[in-house]
């Protein structure tokens, strides 16, 4: 086998080792994997400042939220080593007020430094 060859074949492993591990690792919301993302609003400027999208909000509008607090409280941690959030939008929000585009819901808050 080539060099090439050998490097494709770990490169093939590692992928599939750590996808092993992602499915493993995932927490679940009423039994569903909400595949939330939280990000700094504004990368260049305050990153206290963070936004949650929540795909597959029709599924369970109340885990998709709790699945949201989650991300977004291991924002807060991985940034910053603190859970606390003042929320734009968020868990506290009557559902009726939720944003939800493309059946993605969308919240909003703000990493309190310790």
């Amino acid at each position: 086998m080539t060099g090439r060859g050998l490097i494709s074949l770990a490169v093939a492993a590692v992928v599939l080792l750590a996808a092993c591990t992602r499915k493993e690792d995932r927490v679940l919301f009423g039994g569903h994997f909400y595949n939330a993302k939280a990000e700094a609003v504004d990368r260049k400027g305050d990153r206290t400042l963070f936004r949650v999208t929540v795909p597959d909000v029709a599924v369970s509008l109340e885990n998709a939220v709790q699945a949201g607090a989650y991300e977004a409280t291991r924002y807060c941690i991985e940034n910053y080593g603190s859970s606390r959030i003042l929320w734009e939008i968020g868990p506290e929000t009557e559902p009726q007020n939720l944003p939800i585009e493309k059946g993605k819901l969308m919240l909003r808050g703000r990493c309190i430094r310790p």
